[in-house]
């Protein structure tokens, strides 16, 4: 049911395009997956993303198990019928959730006991229950539950929390239903920011690998050059045949350096989020429409745009939208954001079909500034 194929290797830079097969649509690698947290991408429809292109998404079983319940959407038939989503998904394990609720959870090498941040119910994750919630939803692809660690923890610290992301892998691929073949679990490398620990994380995940793996721990709060060392560090050590999925990456600078450097797929809230609060990816930097001097701006949020939102509307009156408040103003600027990242891996694939992705490379990031301010 599950397959990753290379396509084309860039003979200029060495990146790679590809397809990865799954019981619900191929999906082209590289690839970046709208995250639809509680089992929707806030403010769309599934025709939506069909419009701009999304060939798979993401959802979080920490989320979808507080509300509506696993066995609510396993009543439905699933994530895919209950959100009417006919192409894959992913569903993360709940660990990222438990870790950025630092002050609400108690983890032993059991499981972690956490308070729900609706109700401040107490709640208990094993990796059995990870894995039991995620059949239940019924994704293509399940994430292992793992401990994420923050940036700057010390050695002593990432290596307890590797040990135990690898004592809790293996239980979770043991109570895997091994007759489910239209389900897959990834494996998460961790290591925090120390090489050896990265490395040895890697050895030791890949006999769990089915059809890809993970990079998580990363983006933590780290400067971005300390990433891309981590991610070159690993590069030479991957097998070619498995995708490979940087968790929690979105920004149009993070996703070319890590393709650049071997990834294949990413995830993230940030173009959704940012959109609500009126900011547009742009191919030089980051627009925020909040800003006084578009008021009379008749333009579109990018010129040479082809999303839906820079074809009929302008920068004066979506900024209208934002500062009035209404809820249009987020949705148009989510599609700008997501057509944007979609659209960015889709010219990037075809860099590498065509051997430039080297150019491409340089032309992308000298004109792109994450820090400016348009």
């Amino acid at each position: 049911m599950f397959k990753y194929e290379v396509i084309k290797t860039c003979k200029q830079s060495g990146a790679r395009i590809g397809k990865l097969y799954t019981p619900h649509g191929i999906v082209d690698t590289p690839v970046f997956m709208p995250v639809g947290t509680n089992a929707t991408v806030k403010s769309l429809a599934p025709r939506d993303l069909d419009d701009i292109n999304a060939s798979i998404i993401l959802s979080n079983t920490y989320h979808l198990y507080l509300r509506p319940g696993h066995d609510l959407v396993k009543k439905a038939g699933g994530l895919h019928k209950f959100m009417n989503w006919n192409k894959p998904i992913l569903t993360d394990s709940g660990g990222f959730q438990v870790f950025s609720l630092s002050k609400m959870r108690k983890i032993t090498d059991d499981g972690v006991t956490f308070s729900s941040y609706i109700d401040g119910s107490k709640h208990y994750f094993t990796p059995e229950r990870s894995i039991e919630i995620q059949e239940a939803l019924g994704s293509d692809i399940m994430m292992a539950f793992d401990e994420c660690t923050e940036g700057n923890a010390d050695f002593k610290t990432a290596r307890k929390a590797l040990d135990r992301t690898m004592s809790w892998l293996d239980r979770c691929y043991k109570y895997k239903n091994k007759t489910a073949e239209n389900q897959i679990i990834f494996p998460i490398v961790q290591g925090n920011m120390y090489k050896d620990l990265r490395l040895e994380s890697l050895e030791r995940i890949l006999p769990y690998a089915e059809c890809g793996f993970s990079i998580g721990g990363l983006s933590v709060g780290e400067p971005k050059e300390v990433m891309y060392e981590m991610l070159d560090i690993l590069k030479p050590h991957y097998p070619s045949g498995q995708p490979r999925y940087l968790m929690g990456v979105g920004s149009p600078d993070c996703i070319v350096e890590g393709i650049m450097r071997g990834i294949d797929m990413f995830d993230c809230v940030l173009p959704t989020r940012i959109a609500r609060n009126g900011t547009a990816f742009t191919k030089y930097g980051n627009l925020n429409v909040r800003n006084a001097k578009y008021k009379e701006d008749f333009t579109p949020i990018e010129e040479d745009c082809d999303c839906y939102c820079c074809r009929n509307f302008s920068r004066a009156y979506i900024r209208h939208l934002i500062m009035s408040g209404e809820i249009l103003g987020g949705k148009l600027l989510t599609l700008h954001n997501l057509h944007f990242l979609i659209k960015l891996t889709e010219n990037i694939r075809n860099a590498i079909n065509e051997d430039r992705f080297g150019d491409f490379y340089k032309e992308f990031i000298s004109n792109y500034d994450w820090n400016k301010k348009i």
